[in-house]
């Protein structure tokens, strides 16, 4: 799958971009009916909300779920980011995000870039996300918010917040959102399970909690250019990868041909 100039320019400008039925509702029937097996294991990689007993994030599904393996390799998902990048990619982090409903809490204002630095030693920005909606997503559910242009100031100025989630995360101030938000405003794409957002790794993002009646499944893969591996490992290997080969793609119909299998 490869972006037109359009596309390609949008991106740029943007940070982030929004493609509507990518995968079809039978491709992520398949990949939505692995989840209950997958939340319902007790393994480290999957991190549960501070309260309750809901899965918050379910890392590394990529390594013993042949689905989630396969999507992990699918063109539509890889070969944009191969073109935006200009350069061969490896997983740097896979998960899934599973906002459950009423019980999915916020992730505050953050790069993920600067994460990818302060903890992984990535030597640059060049490693950006691939987000595939498991769910309709919706201004009711926790859609993720961006503040457009923003990935073009570079690294912002980041606290270590270990307290506010579950989840530790390098998260960036009040007034400093406030001051961007003012320059380049808020979106919050939305769209039908089976749309892909693509954004920046510097692009500045957050997300409300969920207190609707309906999940909202996110599947987040973030991808590095080979040539720029982290050089630090201080955090598990499940949440920072340390397989720095370029992705083998699958044929296109590889999600389908597991269904099939089963």
């Amino acid at each position: 799958m490869r972006l037109d100039d359009d596309q390609v320019r949008r991106f740029e400008d943007e940070g982030y971009l929004f493609l509507p039925d990518v995968f079809t509702a039978a491709e992520v029937a398949v990949m939505k009916g692995e989840l209950p097996r997958i939340f319902a294991q007790r393994r480290p990689e999957n991190v549960r909300e501070r309260t309750g007993d809901v899965v918050r994030t379910a890392f590394a599904v990529n390594t013993y779920d042949p689905t989630f393996a396969a999507l992990a390799r699918h063109p539509r998902m890889v070969e944009p980011v191969i073109q935006l990048l200009g350069g061969a990619v490896y997983i740097h982090q896979f998960k899934i995000n599973a906002k459950a409903a009423f019980d999915g809490d916020q992730w505050q204002w953050h790069q993920d870039y600067g994460t990818w630095k302060n903890d992984d030693d990535m030597p640059d920005a060049k490693a950006m996300n691939v987000a595939v909606f498991l769910d309709d997503v919706t201004e009711f559910n926790g859609a993720l918010m961006f503040i457009p242009r923003s990935h073009r100031i570079g690294v912002l100025e980041a606290g270590h917040d270990t307290s506010t989630t579950s989840y530790p995360l390098w998260t960036i101030d009040q007034a400093t959102i406030r001051r961007l938000v003012g320059e380049g405003g808020l979106v919050a794409p939305k769209g039908k399970a089976g749309s892909v957002l693509l954004f920046h790794g510097n692009l500045v993002h957050a997300s409300p909690g969920n207190l609707s009646p309906f999940d909202r499944t996110i599947v987040y893969v973030s991808l590095n250019r080979v040539d720029n591996a982290i050089r630090r490992f201080k955090r598990p290997e499940w949440i920072a990868h340390r397989d720095f080969r370029p992705i083998e793609l699958l044929p296109d119909h590889c999600l389908m041909t597991l269904s099939r299998a089963a």
